[in-house]
């Protein structure tokens, strides 16, 4: 008898069990939270320009905004996917200060890694335009910036020249 009470007795106790949080819940939170973020940013880039008397900003359906230091009425050709094309580019922030100096590449459309506003961008441009973008974060390098001199959640600006447009012949579209 005293052998099955100290047997009763030495039963450990149940452990705890964590809370359930659901996956679906926590990246809905995270989805509200980086929406309350980017309008932030986008009412605080949009107040700026507003304030830029000497340019008037297009906004683009991909997110960003740009205005043209020299247009072309005349041709008609625009980069598609697959296209090389030779730009001129410099990269500042929001206020022009530089971050990246200016620099001449080659870039094939849709297919190399660029920041993603400015490979949206290229797509409305025409050989010998020149454009400024704005580019907000969450369309440039986000929450970890480019590991370098753009920091984290920092909006961009890039005048940006298209040189040339080269269609690749051996490319698939």
């Amino acid at each position: 008898m005293l052998a099955s009470l100290y047997i009763a007795s030495c039963k450990t106790p149940e452990p705890r069990r964590p809370k359930k949080h659901s996956v679906n819940n926590f990246y809905k939170e995270v989805i509200a939270e980086n929406k309350k973020l980017n309008a932030l940013e986008k009412n605080a880039i949009e107040a700026r320009l507003k304030k830029d008397t000497l340019h008037r900003y297009e906004s683009s359906a991909r997110g960003f905004w740009y205005t043209y230091v020299n247009k072309d009425t005349v041709a008609t050709q625009l980069p598609v996917k697959g296209d090389q094309v030779t730009i001129d580019y410099v990269i500042t922030d929001i206020d022009g200060n530089t971050i990246y100096e200016r620099q001449t590449r080659d870039y094939v459309v849709d297919k190399e890694d660029f920041v993603p506003g400015l490979q949206e961008g290229i797509k409305l441009m025409k050989k010998g335009e020149t454009v400024t973008f704005v580019i907000p974060s969450y369309r440039a390098y986000g929450v970890t910036g480019d590991g370098n001199r753009i920091g984290i959640n920092q909006t961009i600006k890039s005048t940006l020249t298209l040189i040339e447009i080269k269609k690749l012949n051996n490319e698939v579209k």
